[in-house]
């Protein structure tokens, strides 16, 4: 694999934990930073899709209001090019985050959880 092509994958993996990070913290405004203006974000809840950074922002400060203890715990994570996979725990719950970027920034994150 050549140095450009590993030192994408690499920047990919370390923003999806940037991701994490702030998550953790509940910092909308640094999540935000890490994605595209155009970021579509398909949450665990069943046919939900949020478009652009405002929407996103809304759902994610009432997401947070609402449990303000969520914290992701990382089981794995891996990166494939312009793709990320985190697999994560969140209170007990198991489930997969997939990030599609778009250079630095992600422009898509889609999730599922275990039933």
């Amino acid at each position: 694999m050549s140095p450009v092509r590993m030192s994408k994958i690499e920047s990919s993996t370390r923003n999806a934990l940037a991701y994490k990070d702030a998550f953790n913290k509940h910092d909308v405004n640094t999540i935000l930073a890490l994605l595209s203006q155009d970021c579509v974000f398909e949450p665990v809840q069943d046919g939900l899709r949020i478009e652009g950074i405002e929407a996103i922002r809304a759902y994610l400060e009432e997401m947070f209001k609402g449990n303000e203890q969520a914290k992701m715990e990382i089981e794995e994570i891996f990166g494939m090019g312009l793709h990320v996979i985190l697999r994560w725990r969140v209170d007990g719950q198991r489930g997969v985050d997939i990030f599609k970027f778009r250079g630095e920034l992600i422009c898509e994150k889609v999730s599922y959880q275990k039933a």
